[in-house]
């Protein structure tokens, strides 16, 4: 199969959906491997890494999407690729369709099958494409969260981990899923007072146990959540409803009652946000202020650590590139979890939370495929 990698448009992505090491795996198995010039370079891959690897090399990102049959990427097609894609085409990379209608009456316009990451699960019903990017993401919330808190970024001047004699920074974790359980993880290692919130009991015994009295842990309900945000410094939003929007775990009022200059940092911001008051930011202008509180919405926290991202991802999506290679949408076929990746087909939405989020109807895999 013809495959094309195109380097990343969207501002500040600088990760690329493909090492030279997962070309090289491609080509040995017989497919043609189209890469943009330029696509690696941010994450530290040289061109002639691509072409000693075996990729073919286009400086046209028209000529990459005219020649490949798949397209895998990492971000959603923005705007100037909607014309790209057309009928024939498979797309696999990370769209979050749920939180963006526009883009999604685009791809089905175009009549292209649509995978999304996100929403593939394996065998044990987990998210295998989308976990090594909330591991990453879930960490920087940490150490975003903690430079914001700096004086010199309008932050309350709080160092995470205090000191002998000074009480340390208050985290509060919403979610204790891959991005929340990360994020715990690394707040602890800088000594912070770390509480996570859920509403699933099994999982904050597994976390109890884990941490053995290290990590604070509560039930979430609203009213509870409320009321620690307002003595908190640092609060991540980690919430996942896989497909769908993310819920909303803070109003402008609870918000307003915070600590002046403390930091949201809301990674749920690609699935639409978990504050009332967050919308996307850039790596290039990050934060600003509201209700007094610094919001750190970053769309694509992982970028700023773009080699470590794009290995973690050749790493879960390499396999899943290949099956789609070997045998295009019929893969699907014979593997219930990859088939819920498939959101779009054919303009048809063929996922049903994703269908339910944009108001479309669901049409399933087995009738479009």
């Amino acid at each position: 199969m013809h495959l094309g990698v195109p380097k990343e448009v969207k501002a500040g992505e600088n990760r690329v959906a493909m090492t030279p090491a997962g070309v090289a795996e491609l080509t040995r198995l017989g497919h043609q491997v189209l890469v943009q010039t330029g696509a690696g370079i941010a994450a530290g891959f040289s061109d002639m890494d691509y072409q000693r690897a075996g990729a073919h090399l286009s400086a046209s990102i028209a000529e990459v999407y005219a020649s490949a049959r798949l397209i895998v990427k990492v971000k959603e097609p923005q705007p100037s690729e909607y014309s790209l894609l057309q009928p024939h085409h498979v797309l696999f990379t990370y769209l979050h369709l749920a939180a963006d209608p526009v883009m999604a009456s685009a791809l089905l316009d175009s009549g292209a099958s649509c995978i999304a990451y996100e929403t593939v699960r394996d065998s044990q019903g987990r998210l295998p494409l989308l976990a090594p990017m909330s591991e990453i993401a879930g960490r920087m919330a940490i150490q975003a969260g903690a430079h914001h808190l700096e004086v010199a970024q309008g932050g309350k001047g709080i160092l995470l981990g205090g000191v002998p004699g000074v009480a340390p920074a208050q985290v509060v974790i919403l979610g204790a899923g891959v991005v929340g359980s990360q994020a715990a993880a690394m707040a602890l290692g800088l000594g912070a007072q770390v509480t996570i919130v859920d509403t699933s009991l099994g999982r904050l015994r597994q976390l109890d146990e884990l941490w053995r009295g290290r990590l604070q842990t509560e039930y979430a309900t609203r009213t509870r959540i409320a009321e620690l945000v307002q003595g908190a410094d640092l609060v991540v939003g980690a919430v996942l409803n896989a497909g769908d929007a993310a819920p909303r775990l803070l109003e402008r009022d609870d918000i307003a009652r915070m600590r002046p200059a403390s930091v949201l940092v809301d990674v749920a911001i690609d699935q639409g946000g978990c504050f009332a008051t967050s919308r996307p930011t850039s790596h290039q202008n990050p934060t600003y202020v509201e209700e007094g509180v610094i919001h750190y919405c970053v769309a694509n926290i992982p970028s700023a650590v773009a080699r470590t991202a794009t290995l973690g991802l050749t790493n879960a999506t390499l396999d899943y590139v290949q099956r789609l290679a070997k045998a295009g949408l019929d893969t699907l076929k014979s593997d219930a979890g990859f088939a819920q990746g498939l959101n779009v087909c054919r303009g048809a939405v063929t996922h049903p939370t994703v269908a339910s989020a944009l108001n479309k109807r669901y049409q399933p895999i087995e009738r479009v495929v």
